[in-house]
Order: C-alpha cells, then sequence, then structure tokens
C-alpha cells in the first residue's frame, strides 16, 4: 500500500461558500458551505479521481512529501 499526499487550495468565494482545489489533479474541485465541508469534498473527490487514475493505468502524479498548506491523503494498494 502507499500513501499519496496532495495540496489542496480552499478559499472563500464572493458568494460565501467555500472552493477546493487539487492543483495537481486538472479539474479536481469542489466546494462546500464551510471550510471543514470544502475540505472534506475535496477529499472525497481526490480518492475518487485517484481511483479512476488506477482503474485505468494511468500514473498517479508524485505525491508532495512535505507542505505547509491543506492537504488531503488517498491510500492506493
Amino acid at each position: 500500500m502507499k500513501t499519496h499526499l496532495f495540496r489542496v487550495e480552499i478559499e472563500e468565494d464572493d458568494d460565501g461558500r467555500w472552493a477546493a482545489i487539487c492543483p495537481v489533479l486538472p479539474g479536481c474541485a469542489t466546494w462546500g458551505h464551510t471550510q471543514e465541508e470544502a475540505l472534506r469534498n475535496i477529499q472525497e473527490a481526490v480518492a475518487a479521481y485517484v481511483a479512476d487514475l488506477v482503474a485505468v493505468g494511468e500514473t498517479i502524479p508524485p505525491a508532495d512529501t512535505a507542505i505547509d498548506a491543506p492537504a488531503v491523503s488517498v491510500v492506493t494498494a
């Protein structure tokens, strides 16, 4: 098993919702009504994205080793 750590960016939009993206995974983005909800949602989005990469035999982008920002982790076989 391998743990992949991905940096995420979370910021509040003008409408009060929170946007969350994972820059290393193109198109992997979501939002939440709170910062915590956005972080939970991006965790799920990253996990689904990585599962899709594994399912089709694509390479998973290199994991970040040390970051000073919000992050999510995904474990693969």
